[in-house]
């Protein structure tokens, strides 16, 4: 399971706008400052976001884009999966993946599902004020 681009740099504004948030609107050219990155690359992750109802933004002079929740009521593997579509480690256990023909004679099955529940149970467990507050330690 390789998490891209798109789903890391998702993280990473969810966080800049929790660690920003005064109650109004944060511009995405002042959050794409702060983390470095590409403001034509969030233009395209933010509708995302927003379409799956984690952020909502107003257009235009004083608008930007801001959390609907509480840092500590947004999972990371909720992130994830809008941005990544699944964090299944294979294909047959993707969300719209067909069922496999192979499933009850599968040796690897088990050991692959004890993963992907592994994957999505930790990322679950950490929410976004989880990462702002430093509760994640290597």
């Amino acid at each position: 399971m390789l998490v891209s681009t798109r789903g890391r740099y998702a993280i990473r504004v969810m966080l800049d706008l929790a660690e920003h948030y005064s109650g109004g609107y944060i511009p995405m050219k002042d959050v794409a400052s702060r983390q470095k990155l590409s403001l034509k690359y969030l233009e395209r992750i933010m509708p995302l976001l927003n379409s799956g109802k984690l952020v909502e933004g107003v257009h235009g002079k004083g608008g930007g884009y801001r959390l609907v929740k509480k840092p500590q009521e947004y999972r990371i593997g909720d992130i994830l999966r809008l941005t990544e579509g699944n964090l299944a480690p294979v294909a047959c256990l993707g969300c719209s993946a067909e069922p496999c023909e192979r499933a009850n004679e599968c040796r690897t099955l088990p050991m692959w599902s004890q993963f992907h529940k592994m994957v999505n149970d930790y990322f679950d467990s950490v929410t976004l004020a989880d990462l702002l507050e430093n509760r994640i330690k290597l």
